[in-house]
């Protein structure tokens, strides 16, 4: 919903950029949104040029439809569309190590195409947790640049309003919330909300 969100926002103020999600399995539901958010700037195959129909993790769909996607492969199409947009969004899938294809994962993605991290988890218990950990995960000169990125749940629970001070005390990363966003991104244009994006992609 952010990379779509982010999208829009960008391509709405005259930017021309790009929204990708390289790999999924399962539904494709996430590439259907940015393909929306884009208004066919890309298709749907050019947004997604890898999608496995497994709800698993991407590593083993893909073996069960006898295929093996390597990080070159992976690498290739967004390498592509950055020659024809001038900012272009990746999102990863299931986590930043969770297996993409044959021994890589988002985390390659990000160290290969030297790209700022976005680290997106609903404001929930657990979430400093699931954020120190994927940090720690990433390089030294890629966790300093992340940014971090703390979605409203449907229903907030004790640890909701303390997770970001919590967070800012262990770590100097960038912290943002956004409130509760439906799939027609509700409040999407309030102040609150147009601030963090453009604090997000820095425009």
């Amino acid at each position: 919903m952010l990379t779509a969100l982010l999208a829009r926002f960008l391509r709405a103020r005259g930017v021309n950029a790009a929204a990708l999600k390289p790999i999924c399995s399962g539904i494709r539901a996430d590439a259907r949104a940015l393909h929306a958010a884009m208004n066919g700037a890309l298709t749907l195959d050019e947004i997604n040029p890898w999608h496995f129909r497994a709800p698993i993790a991407p590593l083993l769909a893909a073996r069960r439809e006898k295929q093996r996607v390597k990080l070159s492969q992976a690498l290739a199409p967004i390498r592509a569309t950055q020659k024809r947009f001038d900012v272009v969004l990746v999102e990863g899938a299931g986590g930043l190590l969770s297996p993409l294809g044959e021994n890589f994962n988002s985390r390659d993605l990000v160290v290969a195409l030297r790209a700022i991290p976005i680290i997106v988890a609903q404001n929930k218990l657990g979430v400093v947790n699931h954020i120190l950990l994927t940090l720690e995960a990433l390089p030294e000169n890629f966790r300093s640049k992340a940014k971090i990125v703390l979605m409203s749940p449907s229903k907030p629970d004790a640890s909701t309003k303390t997770n970001a001070k919590l967070l800012a005390e262990f770590t100097g990363a960038e912290i943002f919330s956004l409130p509760l966003l439906d799939k027609k991104f509700s409040a999407s244009e309030s102040p609150q909300v147009r601030r963090t994006l453009r604090a997000l992609v820095e425009i």
